[in-house]
């Protein structure tokens, strides 16, 4: 009977033939009695083989809109950054139940950007360039690389350098997003040795590193990173460029045809889609190996990052070899453990790895803070193919001589049921041969990677169960014992994981304590009752709560720049997530003059307990989705993507013939929870989709990312980073402008009768711009002129272009929108520069019957009002989104 080993291998090879028929045989070797991939007999030794994998077919739904609609992926795999790019981990339980090598469609995933679409019949001429310091320079095509140079297979572990960055960004948030321990997967990989290619190029004396480029397009250019070259000629270093994984063609999230494979470093010097290897004097200079992959000092802040650029320059902060890391995945967060009945012991299981090449040596578990250690049992599955010197999957498997460990190993050690019920928690960290050992506190910096503390997981005592909890979980589901700490008040970075040690009475918690403008009246004592709010949940006379105090907003309804609605629709209710998401430390300090008591306990209590909570959909069908005074919820159902910075989110309203209820040029406000601190983020903006839509709701959104000297927007990100079917949080409308239609609309709820708007905006500040010039071109009876002046960078900035222009057709007796572009292609036919005085007043002639609607960046609409003053338009005729 055969070996079913041997049978797996065997149909390895026959994929990679059936689907790659054009390429060349690999070489023969020239020991004519050597074995080949014909003869290999794994019944000679047992060596980890691949586990049965199952090639997704189909591409999913999310990514159907998006640059990667050709790429089949597993829906296990969590989404760490929105539908798009790509980047995933496996559930941990799942990644480490699959054992030493993990499939394909499990391997964790890190995109910047689109994944380069490369179809079957391309593969055999994909072509890569050594270029640079060398003597002979060349190119050379995939059915070169095999046909003419040896063939190898190692397993290598791949590890990306944000693994367990979730638990940093809950200490503070960090530029990366939150990947929990599942960051790690092991593969065959099979190709040639780098320094083959190097060697036969002939480096000239000054070249020191390898650079390399992907063929991933991306917004600062391709990704490229760099070696030291003397690494890359280093056999003990196993670099090398593989095209197959796991005996198969690598899959497109994972370089198809081609890629480069680092062991023993961060995954990001493993580059896909590889497409040049270049030889130089120094360091790449690629903006993707500058401000990705760093460790800057941990006194270094975010801020203090974005405005000197000389952190990121610095090469000493860049990371290479991987740090001696380790998590427990048994117990698996919020295991349960009965403690009657039950076995007497636990098998506590996790891994761990090295970096550089260096073994793990000892794993240590603690069930007492780390006052007294266990030494835990490691197996090596790596070292069984040390024994083995054969060909698999068409390259020679021969490490025999090679002392590095590429990959990752797995510990387990037997507990005492008995020692965990009188445990507060369980710890665990691994140590390499050159003593590497996992620090006890956490190594805080801006990008959050090689984050390699103590893995902890807390034990709870409930009844007859121990209830294990894992520090976090990846992306943006809650869950983990720093998130309810942090929730708690405990301070993270207080030395004893934001928790008072059992029985010292000194440690006290740490509260972490926001440092806010003072918003209180000085020696006011007054103490309001619920009822004497209850009374003042009017628009006559509006009260409202922030952080228990209570403001009296009558005074300010008709100079609020939100409208009277906002204050009115906040009446009797507690606003404190709305107000301190939006308003700037200036406002802030305003309350004060406004300031009148504070809310007793029992008033807060209820107000707590009745209000503020996302309303779900009613028993009856509402005709309209948003409520003024309370959040309603709904699903994120699909994002398309309208250029690198611009995305459509659509949302399903609670039934089909449901409208949203926006009245036009006026605004709604959504709510998100930071997936960090969990600290509401919330926004107002202006759907795009028409008033009478039903069943959906469409809203643009312009994403600010961060850059090398910029922090972008913390909610157009979080939005970003949204999967599909989250749930979103509404609050409208509010606005103190209201299109009625033909030339009638409203300011603060005083009715103005209008002959013409002069529509100036920017950037995404069309919305709602474009909401009013909708309405007044869908209606033939309307005479109401329009003129708009749209201002962006570039073409490809220009939104909602396509529905405006065809809004105008057809109605250019009364319709004009104008174009200006500060970095205009050649050959633009429109208007070159910024929006400016000089612009309005060419385009528009003054006069009692115009209005002036402004919406964008706050440095246009001050310009644009100083300009406007300066021309005579008196603000009543001035109205700024």
């Amino acid at each position: 009977m055969e070996d079913p080993s041997s049978l797996q291998c065997d149909k390895h090879s026959r994929t990679i033939v059936e689907r790659h028929q054009q390429l060349p045989p690999t070489p023969p070797s020239s020991d004519d009695n050597a074995s080949t991939s014909s003869d290999f007999q794994p019944d000679d030794i047992e060596i980890p083989l691949p586990p049965p994998t199952d090639v997704p077919t189909q591409v999913l739904d999310q990514d159907k809109k998006t640059p990667d609609f050709h790429v089949p992926r597993d829906p296990r795999l969590i989404r760490l950054t929105g539908v798009h790019p790509f980047n995933v981990e496996a559930p941990l339980s799942a990644l480490f139940n699959e054992g030493f090598l993990t499939s394909p469609e499990l391997f964790y995933v890190r995109n910047h950007g689109a994944v380069p679409e490369v179809h079957e019949k391309d593969i055999p001429d994909w072509e890569f360039s050594v270029e640079g310091l060398v003597e002979r320079p060349m190119t050379v095509a995939l059915r070169q690389l095999i046909a003419e140079y040896e063939q190898i297979t190692c397993p290598i572990t791949l590890v990306c350098a944000g693994n367990r960055r979730k638990e940093q960004n809950q200490v503070r948030k960090s530029k990366g997003f939150s990947w929990g321990a599942a960051g790690v997967s092991t593969a065959l990989f099979t190709g040639v040795a780098m320094a083959d290619l190097i060697r036969k190029a002939q480096p000239r004396r000054r070249a020191r590193f390898v650079c390399m480029e992907g063929a991933d397009k991306l917004p600062n250019g391709f990704y490229g990173t760099s070696v030291k070259l003397n690494w890359v000629m280093d056999p003990n270093k196993g670099m090398m460029l593989a095209y197959k994984m796991n005996g198969e063609p690598l899959r497109p999230d994972h370089g198809k045809p081609l890629r480069a494979v680092i062991p023993g470093q961060i995954g990001g010097r493993s580059v896909k889609w590889l497409k040049k290897l270049i030889l130089t004097e120094a360091p790449s200079d690629n903006w993707y190996h500058i401000y990705d992959n760093r460790v800057l000092p941990t006194m270094v802040s975010p801020e203090e990052s974005a405005n000197n650029p000389n952190w990121w320059t610095d090469e000493r902060y860049a990371i290479y070899d991987l740090s001696t890391n380790s998590a427990m995945v048994y117990p698996a967060h919020e295991e349960q453990l009965s403690l009657v009945g039950g076995p007497e012991k636990y098998l506590a299981k996790g891994y761990a790895y090295g970096g550089g090449g260096r073994r793990i040596t000892r794993v240590e578990l603690s069930i007492d803070k780390g006052k007294s250690w266990r030494l835990a049992k490691i197996e090596y599955p790596e070292d069984k193919y040390r024994d083995c010197e054969r060909y698999l999957f068409e390259g020679r498997l021969d490490m025999s001589w090679r002392e590095s460990c590429f990959c990752w190993c797995f510990w387990s050690l037997d507990i005492p049921v008995s020692d965990l019920a009188n445990a507060k928690d369980l710890l665990v960290r691994a140590m390499d041969e050159s003593m590497n050992i996992q620090p006890r506190d956490m190594y805080w910096s801006v990008l959050g990677m090689m984050n390699n503390p103590w893995f902890r997981v807390t034990i709870s005592k409930e009844g007859e169960f121990l209830r294990f909890e894992h520090p976090t979980q990846p992306a943006m589901i809650p869950g983990g014992w720093m998130e309810r700490v942090k929730k708690a008040g405990g301070n993270l970075a207080n030395g004893y994981w934001g928790e008072k040690l059992g029985g010292e009475e000194t440690e006290e918690i740490v509260l972490e304590i926001a440092k806010e403008v003072s918003m209180k009246k000085e020696n006011l004592n007054r103490t309001i009752s619920i009822d004497e709010l209850r009374k003042h949940d009017n628009e006559q006379d509006p009260w409202f709560v922030v952080n228990g105090e209570v403001y009296a907003g009558t005074s300010f309804m008709k100079d609020h720049p939100g409208g009277a609605q906002s204050i009115i629709s906040a009446a009797g209710l507690d606003t404190t997530d709305e107000f301190m998401a939006i308003h700037s430390e200036t406002a802030k300090s305003m309350m004060s003059g406004y300031h009148i008591g504070t809310l007793d306990a029992a008033a807060q209590k209820t107000l707590s307990e009745s209000e503020n909570h996302p309303v779900n959909a009613p028993n009856e069908p509402e005709p309209t989705f948003l409520r003024p005074r309370a959040w309603t919820t709904a699903p994120l159902h699909s994002k398309r993507v309208i250029s690198s910075d611009s995305r459509i989110f659509t949302f399903r309203l609670a039934h089909e013939k449901q409208t949203v209820g926006l009245p036009i040029g006026q605004h709604l406000m959504i709510r998100l929870r930071d997936p960090v601190t969990r600290e509401a983020i919330i926004r107002s903006y202006t759907p795009i989709s028409d008033p009478q839509k039903t069943g959906y709701l469409d809203v643009l959104v312009k994403i600010y990312f961060d850059t090398s000297t910029v922090k972008g927007g913390k909610m157009s990100q979080a939005m970003d980073a949204l999967p599909i079917g989250h749930g979103v949080d509404f609050k409208g409308p509010i606005g103190k402008f209201e299109y009625l239609g033909r030339g009638l609309c409203t300011v603060n709820g005083n009715q103005k009768k209008v002959r013409k708007f002069l529509m100036i905006c920017a950037g995404s500040g069309i919305t709602p711009i474009f909401q009013v010039f909708r309405a007044v071109m869908s209606d033939t009876s309307d005479s109401t002129s329009c003129t708009v002046l749209n201002g962006n960078r570039m073409v490809e900035d220009i939104l909602c272009k396509e529905d405006l222009d065809a809004l105008v057709k057809g109605n250019e007796d009364r319709a004009q929108v104008l174009y200006t572009l500060t970095k205009a292609p050649e050959g633009w036919k429109g208007l070159r520069g910024r929006i400016n005085g000089e612009l309005v007043e060419r385009h528009c002639v003054r006069d009692g019957e115009t209005m002036v609607l402004v919406c964008g960046p706050e440095a246009l609409e001050k310009a644009i009002h100083a300009a406007l003053r300066d021309q005579g338009w008196p603000d009543e005729q001035v109205l700024f989104f």
